[in-house]
């Protein structure tokens, strides 16, 4: 009985702490969805203790990378792959795990992880990326082309980032103490909403300066941040949570998405005509917009539709009256199946942003990528230590006048959450543009003879045409190249088949020649040394005649066909004889089919002046069914075979 009452006590106790466990994690997952990543973790944590699931761990982990507590989401992520390695379905943990141990500098370990990722997802460009440049890490731990400085006189304890230049003020986004609404906290990571503050420019280095709301009409009582200018100072583009004119939204899952708002200045210095742009939607996010020094061009962060990864960078054309254009995705160059955020373009069009989809020093780095002769971007490069570090390090921007611009980043030594930093680009050995020439040559590809006055046209990548020429008597052509760029040249010559070739421009040394072979259109064929007929069947002629049989006439029709469809040709129509009888002869029957094939043919519209006829005889066999007065050899044939020596072939004597 004692028995039976304390394995119920035991049973009724399990089963209280089970709902009790079962209600903590609904609680937990309920933050989580809300991104309410403290408080989650909060939860997580402590549910972990005693019933560490695997969903569980997979959250906790998530909770604190999604606020970029490397360390705890390390050690969140260790434990879920000692306990469930073997059962994880996403494989993008071992990815999560990998970044949390870069994070902590971890970089060993991380390799392992990111391999495993790799092995796991062969085509995720992340993958990819990290594992043929895993031993390259040293190459990116120090650069000399930049020094930084963290700006205590903007950074608090919050988080600090975004630095724009105004005018003589420095704008920037904060969750500084001045907000009107300092009491509202968001539930992602418990801190205050952000707002776009202003310091003087001259004073970022003083640590008593005072930093002040920039805009009572820009700032509202959600989030604001990443603000950037037309060239003219005159529009302003910003970030904010989908909220305008006192309305909230939210997307059908009940999640507040980030938009890109315009406003303009009025002549008192006041930014009104508050507008969301016409590309914004419920159901994704647009944000962190930067303008082209030329002012063409808004360059923007979404996770819409059509993208490669979690965030891609796209641009819209700004066009008149304050429309734009379509939005379009930057590409696989630059995108990758990871996040790819806070795009800035400098005065030389160079493109900075940061990413987690290429092999880097931690999670955030910041790349660049310069713009190739026919307007694509290259491959991006990290711009190394001290600008990246194991942390996010994003919102970058350089003045390529002054050598000045800004940082942020959340790494070691900071004030606070995510800090400021100025930067100064030093003085470098400027590294000339690639350029290399490309040579090529057009032929014929049977008979391997050159094709002078044959048209090569280069194409780029994206089919855009970028240079044509004709080629020369020598049917040589050249083009200047940029390096590592892909290309493709396109032949073409009248009477033939286009030819085309893709290929990569490489430095080298050598010069690499691209042969393109051409092919006679199916009109014509190659019958004898240099010289081109029209592709007909054979016709022929019954013995001692001259008359032109029905499947003579067929094949006639043929080459009227061709000569109207090519005006420019001239032909000359060639009829042969079989080796019997006598030569004197067969010259003269020769002759008088040739004439009978050319007389047909002006029946038929053709200009006697574009065709003419000439007999050979017996002079030009195609067996050896020799057996006349000529040759002292004779040889025994069937009648088919005499037959296919008397025939008439049409051959071009004049192709312009």
């Amino acid at each position: 009985m004692k028995n039976s009452i304390h394995i119920t006590i035991v049973l009724l106790f399990s089963s209280v702490m089970l709902f009790a466990q079962t209600n903590e994690t609904k609680r937990a997952d309920a933050y989580f969805a809300k991104f309410a990543y403290v408080d989650a973790a909060k939860l997580y944590e402590k549910i972990a203790i005693k019933t560490p699931t695997q969903h569980v761990l997979q959250r906790l982990g998530d909770s604190y990378y999604h606020n970029v507590n490397m360390k705890a989401a390390s050690i969140a992520y260790r434990k879920l792959f000692l306990k469930y390695e073997n059962t994880i379905t996403d494989k993008d943990y071992f990815f999560k795990y990998a970044q949390s141990l870069r994070g902590i500098s971890d970089y060993a370990a991380s390799d392992i992880w990111m391999k495993k990722f790799h092995e796991a997802k062969k085509v995720d460009d992340r993958g990819i990326h990290f594992v043929s440049n895993a031993t390259k890490k040293a190459s990116l731990e120090k650069d000399p082309n930049y020094t930084i400085k963290n700006l205590e006189s903007i950074n608090t304890k919050h988080s600090d980032f975004g630095a724009t230049v105004y005018n003589d003020v420095v704008l920037f986004s904060s969750k500084q103490r001045e907000n009107r609404f300092v009491k509202r906290t968001h539930s992602w990571d418990k801190g205050y909403f952000l707002d776009i503050y202003k310091v003087a420019e001259k004073n970022i280095f003083d640590t008593t300066a005072k930093t002040h709301s920039f805009s009572e009409d820009i700032n509202s009582k959600y989030h604001e941040s990443s603000i950037t200018f037309s060239p003219d100072k005159k529009v302003l583009y910003f970030t904010r949570n989908n909220y305008n004119k006192g309305k909230y939204r939210e997307d059908k899952e009940g999640t507040n998405k980030l938009k890109i708002y315009s406003a303009t200045v009025n002549s008192k210095g006041r930014w009104k005509n508050i507008t969301e742009l016409p590309f914004n939607s419920n159901e994704y996010s647009v944000g962190h917009p930067t303008v082209s020094a030329d002012g063409r061009r808004l360059y923007f962060t979404s996770d819409m539709p059509g993208g490669y990864g979690q965030t891609d960078i796209w641009y819209v054309t700004i066009l008149d009256n304050n429309t734009f254009g379509k939005p379009q995705n930057l590409g696989a160059n630059i995108n990758t199946k990871g996040r790819e955020m806070f795009p800035f373009v400098a005065a030389d069009d160079v493109l900075y942003f940061s990413s987690d989809g290429y092999f880097g020093l931690g999670a955030l780095d910041v790349f660049s990528s310069k713009q190739d002769i026919q307007g694509d971007y290259q491959a991006p490069k990290n711009l190394k230590a001290p600008i990246n570090s194991p942390l996010d390090d994003f919102s970058f921007s350089i003045n390529l006048e002054t050598k000045k611009g800004y940082l942020s980043s959340n790494r070691a030594g900071g004030k606070g959450d995510d800090d400021i930093y100025s930067i100064t680009k030093l003085k470098e050995r400027v590294i000339p543009p690639c350029f290399t020439q490309k040579q090529g040559v057009v032929v014929d590809v049977d008979t391997q003879e050159l094709l002078p006055g044959s048209k090569v046209v280069l194409i780029t990548k994206k089919g855009v045409r970028l240079d044509s020429t004709i080629v020369g008597a020598d049917a040589k052509f050249s083009f200047k190249l940029s390096c590592d760029s892909t290309y493709t040249v396109h032949a073409s010559k009248q009477y033939f088949k286009p030819a085309m070739k893709q290929f990569v421009a490489k430095k080298s040394t050598e010069k690499e020649t691209v042969k393109l072979a051409l092919q006679l259109s199916d009109d014509f064929v190659h019958c004898g040394v240099g010289r081109i007929c029209v592709k007909i069947k054979p016709i022929y002629f019954d013995y001692n005649k001259s008359n032109i049989r029905p499947d003579a006439a067929e094949e006639l029709q043929k080459i009227v066909a061709v000569m109207n469809k090519y005006p420019q040709i001239n032909i000359q129509s060639g009829s042969h004889t079989d080796a019997r009888g006598r030569a004197s002869y067969n010259e003269k029957l020769s002759d008088r089919r040739a004439k009978s094939t050319v007389r047909y043919i002006i029946s038929k519209g053709i200009s006697s002046n574009r065709i003419t006829g000439k007999g050979f005889g017996e002079t030009q066999l195609t067996n050896n069914c020799v057996d006349n007065d000529r040759h002292t050899d004779r040889v025994k044939c069937s009648k088919e075979e005499h037959q296919a020596n008397r025939r008439t072939e049409f051959v071009i004597v004049k192709m312009k």
